[in-house]
């Protein structure tokens, strides 16, 4: 490997490491809606230089999570309640057929992961905090939707879940113990586990609906 090819590689890395720490900083509003972002202060608190927060800022405008305007600057996106049924709309469609896909996959490189997120939230309780709760939802998700087989599916249903994901945080002040909903994340993980695709599929829409249903509760 050449010196240039592996100082891209490298670049290119930085890059991935600022754009998924802005991202999760983003989706659990560490990061507030509205809020600038300041491209040097990132860079200097992330240990990166400009450069690949430059290239993760652009990714995350594709994402919807930043938005840049000429002459003012790069800004959290604010975060629409209005969103959450043209998004449930889109999940309620793409959720079942990536843990169908899942279930009928079997990667057997993916199943310890699997196996260790069920048992890891089967013990989770209200007391391991809300943000840890979050933190596995995102990862039971993320897993789902690597395990379906398809980037492009993978990819669409990561940006739809971040989004979700954003309004939920913005209402989880007002909403009752969220345990429940992810322990929902058990059976699911199981079907899938055991290949039972048709029953993934089911649980992974109820799973949407559920969701939805609590968002549109709190309101």
């Amino acid at each position: 490997m050449s010196i240039a090819a592996g100082a891209i590689n490298d670049q290119e890395s930085m890059s991935e490491r600022a754009y998924k720490t802005l991202r999760d900083r983003l989706i659990l509003l560490d990061i507030g809606p509205g809020t600038p972002i300041n491209e040097g202060q990132i860079a200097a608190e992330l240990g990166f230089g400009r450069t690949p927060v430059r290239e993760a800022l652009k990714r995350l405008e594709m994402d919807h999570l930043v938005v840049s305007y000429p002459r003012r600057g790069t800004f959290a996106t604010i975060v629409d309640i209005s969103d959450l049924g043209a998004i449930s709309e889109m999940r309620r469609l793409l959720e079942p057929l990536a843990a169908q896909k899942a279930a009928l996959n079997q990667d057997p490189e993916l199943r310890p992961e699997f196996e260790r997120l069920a048992a890891e939230i089967a013990v989770l309780t209200a007391e391991d905090g809300r943000e840890a709760l979050l933190d596995y939802d995102l990862a039971v998700h993320r897993l789902i939707y690597r395990a379906a087989g398809n980037h492009h599916l993978e990819e669409t249903l990561v940006r739809l879940d971040n989004l979700a994901t954003r309004i939920w945080c913005l209402v989880l002040g007002r909403l009752p113990q969220i345990g429940e909903h992810i322990h929902e994340h058990i059976g699911l993980v199981e079907a899938i586990m055991e290949g039972r695709a048709e029953e993934a599929a089911t649980l992974a829409e109820e799973h949407v609906r559920h969701f939805e249903t609590t968002i549109r509760n709190a309101f």
